[in-house]
């Protein structure tokens, strides 16, 4: 199957699934798009991310996707299901391939989870936790801050660290040992977070573990790519389209050369 796959986020975070995706899928033709104008989603409400989420898949089926990875977790929690059932073509989320890596890797059932206000309020995370096994318990977290930290690049700052500190304390104080990055941004975080929280604590990355239930799922519908071939990758914006080459060549292991801006208020 030759179509690519369709990815969306609320801005650049999502191209740490991106990164996923290259990675393990590399046959495999991609199609993203970050509606950077209207960033962040976190704080907006579930008719807004509906809408929103339903304009971009509008778009990136005008590309002939064969799927659609919804790389944020705020759309995963808001919009997903109902995505899932207007659209005849596989959507995965990232948000239950995350929750189910930090049940099966926690040993002490103490899970904890940060992501945006709109993901922590949804309760989504915990949520799947709890189906999966009703005894965890589950302290979340959110971290409004970690967005902006990371779109402009403060990835080592010192300030980085004293917001991570505020944060993450309550963590250790419920002596978690299984973290959900629970937003497409916060991976790239990670070695501050790590820092602080310290070695005996597991960072979940759903980016990887999203990449990993994909390739799963199109195996089991016969939409993988079987030609080994150079892959293409396009990227759209809804703004900004130098910030977003700059922002992605620090995350992608290859440079974008091409990044067009898009109405997706059109769509």
């Amino acid at each position: 199957m030759n179509s690519p796959i369709g990815l969306f986020d609320s801005g650049v975070g999502g191209l740490t699934v991106a990164r996923e995706i290259m990675r393990q899928l590399p046959n495999e033709d991609l199609v993203y798009f970050g509606d950077t104008a209207r960033v962040p989603y976190g704080s907006k409400s579930k008719q807004t991310v509906l809408k929103y989420s339903r304009q971009i898949v509008r778009f990136l089926r005008t590309k002939d996707v064969k799927a659609i990875v919804i790389a944020c977790n705020t759309a995963s929690a808001l919009a997903l299901d109902e995505i899932a059932a207007e659209i005849d073509i596989p959507v995965i989320g990232v948000v239950k391939p995350g929750a189910k890596m930090a049940v099966e890797t926690t040993k002490t059932g103490n899970i904890g989870i940060i992501g945006t206000e709109s993901t922590i309020k949804s309760g989504i995370y915990n949520d799947y936790i709890r189906e999966l096994n009703p005894d965890i318990t589950v302290v979340s977290k959110a971290c409004p801050l970690f967005v902006p930290l990371v779109e402009e690049g403060l990835l080592e700052d010192r300030v980085t660290e004293d917001i991570v500190a505020r944060y993450l304390q309550e963590m250790k104080e419920y002596k978690v040992d299984s973290l959900v990055l629970g937003c497409t941004h916060y991976p790239l975080l990670r070695n501050t977070i790590k820092r602080f929280m310290g070695d005996g604590v597991r960072l979940v990355n759903p980016a990887f573990e999203t990449a990993k239930s994909l390739k799963e799922l199109l195996g089991e519908q016969g939409l993988l790519n079987p030609n080994r071939h150079k892959p293409e990758y396009e990227y759209f914006v809804s703004d900004g389209v130098d910030k977003f080459i700059s922002f992605a060549d620090s995350v992608l292991p290859i440079h974008v050369n091409d990044t067009k801006v898009i109405d997706i208020e059109s769509y």
